[in-house]
């Protein structure tokens, strides 16, 4: 009988989404290679009702977004409160009474396991659990750099830490140390593959003699993507710029305009792509929010980064974690963003450095690592 394994993950943010995605690709390789088990990856914004999505994870889009500052007063007042805080405990019902689709979807599937890559789903499973509705083993994967409170989660048969610091951190707050296994954050098998960067940057049109950095995301702080990628390349003529504008078709206009009138041979404009680890294989540094999966991605492909405009909250905690690895330096507007281009320029032992402290502790084998814990407990359950 095949062994079923449930991904649970919340669309506030791509990269919960993403890190499933990453763990379904690993259940996949395996059934691929003989292996008797199969994965099936649901979103819960897709079984809540529409006003809960438009609050839990519209709001919270919108929120960062605009008003990054109180999101970061949120994040760090939720990470000081107590679990058996009134307003926790209310927040925890509010989601319970608007998931009871979510818990007949899992009951359908009848899972052998479940991985949750967001604190949701495990927080509604882990009172099941109590109540004696759900006896199959429940894991949490943390997606960031970081252990905030609501990651907390008692009751859960094991938990994924994204780096040694975070697994001692899950360890101080009580979480049995039997149960924490330090095995990074999940990316897609394609970031671990080798790449011929010579054949990818002829594909692309790059040229693969000269630096080239790749530029994911302006945020607040730096500028819209065009005027960022402008100024970048008007302050120095060295290097290529490959940019990606995502499903920002305006803005992806205004890149090509831009790259046919001015910059031709040195910008390259890319829309949505799943194919980000290709152009990372081009490029020689990237320059980034830093996001949980983003840097994870980067650092398996050992690519140096450039952060700039964090979140106040899991991302900023990102950016210290890079920085104090020796991985990534910040920029904390456009002017210094060009400055630091400019010194790697100058200095391109300290970028090779960078890019070998970012492969030391990179981890792209880490979605194969987190299903093989998984069913190796089931072969000893």
């Amino acid at each position: 009988m095949k062994r079923r394994v449930l991904l649970l993950s919340v669309s506030a943010g791509a990269g919960h989404v993403r890190a499933a995605q990453a763990l379904e690709a690993a259940v996949s390789s395996l059934a691929a290679e003989g292996h008797d088990v199969e994965a099936r990856h649901l979103d819960v914004m897709d079984y809540v009702p529409a006003s809960f999505r438009r609050i839990y994870a519209d709001f919270y889009l919108r929120l960062i977004t605009r008003h990054p500052q109180l999101w970061g007063m949120l994040y760090r007042i939720t990470d000081d409160t107590h679990p058996d805080a009134l307003t926790q405990r209310m927040r925890r019902t509010i989601e319970r009474l608007h998931t009871r689709r979510l818990r007949a979807a899992i009951a359908h599937f009848a899972p052998h396991a479940i991985v949750c890559t967001h604190f949701l789903p495990a927080e509604l499973l882990a009172r099941q659990i109590r109540k004696g509705r759900v006896d199959v083993p429940v894991w949490l994967q943390v997606t960031d750099f970081d252990l905030h409170r609501m990651w907390v989660i008692p009751g859960m048969t094991g938990y994924f830490a994204a780096s040694e610091e975070i697994a001692q951190r899950m360890r101080a707050v009580g979480l049995p140390e039997t149960r924490v296994h330090t095995t990074g954050i999940p990316v897609m098998p394609a970031f671990a593959g080798p790449h011929d960067r010579h054949a990818l940057a002829a594909e692309f049109g790059i040229d693969p003699a000269r630096p080239a950095y790749l530029m994911m995301g302006g945020g607040a702080g730096v500028g819209a993507l065009d005027r960022l990628a402008e100024s970048l390349l008007s302050a120095g003529d060295t290097f290529q710029l490959v940019v990606l504008a995502g499903r920002n078709a305006a803005m992806l206009e205004r890149l090509r305009a831009l790259a046919a009138s001015r910059f031709r041979g040195r910008l390259f404009p890319q829309g949505y792509t799943q194919h980000v680890d290709r152009l990372m294989a081009c490029c020689d540094l990237a320059i980034t929010k830093p996001g949980g999966l983003t840097t994870s991605e980067c650092l398996a492909m050992g690519l140096p980064m450039i952060v700039n405009a964090p979140i106040p909250g899991q991302e900023e905690r990102n950016a210290d974690y890079l920085m104090e690895q020796g991985a990534a330096w910040k920029a904390i507007d456009a002017v210094s963003l060009a400055w630091r281009i400019g010194r790697l320029q100058a200095e391109p032992a300290r970028l090779a450095a960078m890019a070998a402290n970012a492969r030391a502790i990179g981890r792209p084998h880490a979605a194969r690592e987190v299903i093989a814990t998984v069913l190796g407990h089931m072969g000893h359950a």
